[in-house]
């Protein structure tokens, strides 16, 4: 996987291969030191209360697992259908619940664009957003805000504008910073002649353009008339789909134009060139540079133009003069002009007009859903064939993502099913440590589900994550059995029923480690919670749920792969095991 997301399971990847290996190095080294010294032979009589009761306490419990194990063997189709259920669910769950990317963290910090009307004067503009910024420092939640109004790298045109603002922390505010987005949105509408439009920032982010909103979805057409026509029908489509919010476009961005035309002949007799009309309308309107003064601590540009009040609109051409051959003339004598319109910005996208849509995901939608909703409007409208379109940023990153995950969760189980056939020697056995999976992948999505959280890269991270962590429980089990059949000449029903009971502490024990090792992630607060949470609710929901179903449909996959296994095996072998 590439960019950001492969970076990231690269880092995983990493982390947890050096903690593996640490772990096996202690393992096999330092552990059994300790035990060896630390360890000693206790009777029950010199255990305190508190361990004496905890003993019972297990005791009870795998004497309820007994008793449980045995109506379940009994049962082994019911169990079998239970397992094909879990199956089906799991496959369901996984077309179910809502695919995203990363989730929307809560830094404290908002990105907001600022669009004045087209034909808005830099003054004006200064003036709608002084009087926004004012507006957003009412709100309670608002610390503190920067603004910026000029053309840039950020802001395109001239009537355009940002504003960075600077919530209060967490735990001042009480409230998450979608609240207070949509909270902000309401108090800009009370200033008129400005749109304001929201997002948060991120400390992981895949956006390579400036862009009003979160997500960005383009389209691409040599007609710019066209190009114009269908991304405003397309925007009118999408006002209407609940998942989206805060749309943003400006098809046919125009700003108002003076077109002054010069007659010729008329400049011609009285000396007069197009040149010196250029020099003349370049003095008075284009912020000429024409000196420098220099002090000894600093230097000072001069700007010839005209006086602020002598250049408020067209009518400013009415009062300027071209030197001729003969004196001044007035520019009304051998020119005439007349308003129009001309775009402010022409964007462009692998060297064709683009528009750009950009979109805020609703309160409980996921990017999944946009992304199809997006995708469904297109063929709505029947957006002719000649257009290109695609998602950018965040919205592109999350299709590749999702072209590529089916990919890599098979290629982790495909390698966990050749190390454990080389460990055990079977062809089927390793199947019967996965068989834990489903169960798990049941309870990963119920507690995505449950907890209004998407399936996104942190989830995904956690689902590799659990792979490892739920086949630990079977593994436990199949281990013990195969060395009870081939080693103690054990049947297979009384072998792995034995594996089962005294299996089930250190099972138990390791799922509990496991268990609250996630429950942290999944119960944190605070910032960057949002990129911790989905990984904790992923482990914790997948273990409790694989925990309660493998303890039972384990043993009873076990004896059908055996059975399964003494069929093919060549006659010549048929009574090994036994």
């Amino acid at each position: 996987m590439g960019d950001i997301v492969g970076r990231l399971f690269r880092e995983f990847a990493v982390t947890l291969s050096v903690t593996i290996l640490v772990s096996a190095v202690v393992s096999l080294t330092l552990t059994p030191m300790m035990c060896a010294r630390i360890l000693r032979s206790e009777s029950s009589g010199s255990r305190g209360p508190l361990a004496r009761s905890l003993n019972r306490g297990f005791e009870r419990l795998i004497d309820g697992y007994r008793r449980t194990l045995i109506w379940v063997l009994r049962h082994q189709s019911l169990t079998l259908a239970v397992f094909a259920g879990t199956l089906v669910a799991t496959a369901l769950l996984a077309v179910a619940v809502p695919k995203g990317f990363f989730p929307v963290e809560d830094t404290g910090v908002l990105i907001g664009m600022t669009d004045a009307s087209q034909d808005s004067s830099f003054s004006a503009l200064a003036a709608e957003q002084q009087a926004l910024a004012r507006e957003l420092l009412k709100d309670p939640a608002v610390e503190s805000l920067s603004s910026f109004i000029g053309v840039d790298g950020t802001n395109p045109t001239p009537t355009s504008g940002r504003i960075q603002i600077n919530l209060k922390p967490l735990d001042q505010r009480k409230v998450d910073i979608g609240t207070v987005m949509r909270r902000l949105q309401q108090r800009s509408a009370a200033v008129s002649g400005i749109s304001l439009f929201l997002q948060a920032a991120q400390d992981l982010s895949v956006e390579d353009r400036v862009s009003r909103t979160q997500c960005q979805f383009s389209l691409e057409h040599p007609d710019r008339a066209q190009l114009d026509m269908w991304s405003g029908r397309l925007l009118e489509t999408l006002r209407h789909d609940p998942a989206l919010q805060d749309l943003a476009n400006r098809p046919g961005e125009r700003g108002p134009r003076t077109d002054v035309t010069l007659d010729r002949d008329t400049a011609s007799r009285l000396g007069i060139t197009a040149q010196t009309v250029d020099d003349t309308l370049d003095d008075a309107f284009g912020q000429r540079q024409v000196s420098t003064i220099f002090t000894q601590l600093n230097q000072y540009h001069v700007i010839l133009e005209l006086a602020p009040e002598y250049r408020r609109g067209p009518s400013a051409l009415e009062t300027l003069y071209v030197p001729g051959a003969n004196g001044q003339v007035p520019l009304r004598a051998i020119a005439m002009w007349n308003a129009t319109s001309a775009p402010l910005t022409i964007n462009h996208q692998a060297q064709f007009p683009a528009v750009t849509l950009s979109f805020n995901l609703a309160p409980g939608a996921s990017l999944g859903g946009a992304v199809s909703a997006i995708e469904a409007a297109t063929r709505q409208i029947g957006l002719p064939l000649s257009f290109r379109y695609g998602f950018q940023g965040t919205a592109q990153a999350f299709q590749a993502s999702l072209t590529n995950e089916a990919w890599l969760i098979l290629a982790a189980v495909v390698t966990v099913y050749i190390v454990l056939g080389v460990l055990y020697e079977s062809y089927v056995h390793p199947l019967t440590i996965l068989s834990t999976l489903p169960s798990a992948g049941v309870g990963r999505c119920l507690a995505l589900l449950v907890t209004g959280h998407d399936l996104g890269i942190v989830a995904l991270i956690g689902i590799v994550l659990l792979i490892g962590i739920v086949k630990k429980n079977a593994i436990m089990m199949i281990d013990f059995a195969l060395d009870a059949q081939r080693n103690h000449h054990k049947l297979p029903e009384p072998a792995i029923f034995e594996a089962c009971l005294l299996r089930f502490r250190p099972i138990m024990m390791t799922t509990m480690a496991a268990l609250l090792g996630g429950l942290p992630l999944a119960l944190a607060s605070g910032v960057g919670a949002e990129l911790r949470q989905p990984l904790g609710i992923t482990i914790v929901g997948g273990l409790v749920v694989s925990q309660l179903l493998t303890l039972y449909t384990t043993p009873v996959i076990y004896l059908v792969f055996d059975r399964l296994a003494a069929r093919i095996r060549p006659a010549s072998h048929g009574g090994e095991t036994a």
